[in-house]
């Protein structure tokens, strides 16, 4: 999920929290869509970029043929070695590398996939400007991102409780980052400067997110997202102030037993000219 915006931080307990609740309750659906997207182009070289702790890179590894070769990079080495800790299925290579400069030769993979990470890179252009430049001709840039947190029922549910919380003057992290980069105009138009000249295939996907109790979204999107930078920025005792707030809306909400809500994505898919 981490890339190269400078102010959210991947770090300390973010990487567990992370991979033991947001994994499972989020990303899990489209990971399986993603990786059997990328099946269906037939590769020989992936790369995966902003890898996180590696729920894609697992789907990968399972749906690709062992002959495939699959490089998971990430900026955020703490999360990368989170990731190394669940064993594949087959060999994977980690690699910490910046998507805005990849490490990586001229026309060197045949995909670059992509999930929920392209909305933290400070340089969206220069990010896929480098992921067009890795790929062969007719190669695939495929990424997902999140659409408006209102169509994302646990994430809207959890912002309204905490907003209170932070300053007037500045967005919370859930609205800045993850769900701030949704219009496909927007997406379109950076990815024609980057150099993709063929308009890329942008589509919509409904997955619902599913958690045993309410109170688990809260801590996810609290504790284990840079909002609890943000939080614990603040007062001591704001962030369990905040997830306290977040599991009482997500009861009120959903109920206090299993919860389960809405959850929207948008899917693109860019061919390198």
């Amino acid at each position: 999920m981490m890339s190269s915006e400078s102010s959210p931080l991947f770090a300390g307990s973010i990487p567990q929290f992370y991979a033991q609740y947001l994994v499972p309750m989020l990303f899990e659906p489209y990971a399986a869509d993603l990786a059997a997207r990328v099946a269906d182009m037939r590769p020989n070289r992936v790369l995966e970029l902003a890898a996180g702790t590696g729920v894609v890179t697992r789907h990968l590894a399972r749906v690709l043929t062992h002959d495939v070769t699959i490089i998971a990079t990430d900026l955020s080495q703490p999360m990368l070695d989170q990731a190394a800790q669940t064993a594949s299925v087959r060999p994977v290579e980690w690699c910490q590398a910046d998507a805005q400069r990849l490490p990586f030769p001229d026309q060197s993979f045949d995909v670059v996939v992509c999930q929920f990470g392209v909305m933290f890179f400070a340089d969206k252009v220069q990010a896929f400007s480098e992921a067009r430049r890795v790929l062969r001709p007719q190669g695939q840039f495929i990424f997902n991102v999140w659409d408006r947190v209102e169509n994302n029922e646990f994430a809207d549910t959890v912002l309204q409780a905490v907003r209170p919380l932070f300053r007037a003057d500045r967005p919370p992290f859930l609205t800045r980052i993850p769900h701030g980069y949704f219009d496909p105009a927007v997406i379109q138009d950076d990815l024609v400067r980057a150099g993709f000249t063929r308009l890329p295939r942008i589509s919509t996907m409904t997955a619902q997110s599913r958690a045993d109790a309410p109170h688990l979204p809260a801590m996810a999107l609290c504790q284990g997202t840079p909002m609890r930078n943000e939080l614990e920025a603040q007062e001591p005792d704001v962030l369990q102030v905040a997830t306290e707030q977040a599991s009482a809306a997500m009861a009120a909400r959903f109920g206090t037993g299993a919860v389960e809500g809405q959850m929207q994505a948008l899917v693109v898919v860019a061919e390198a000219g």
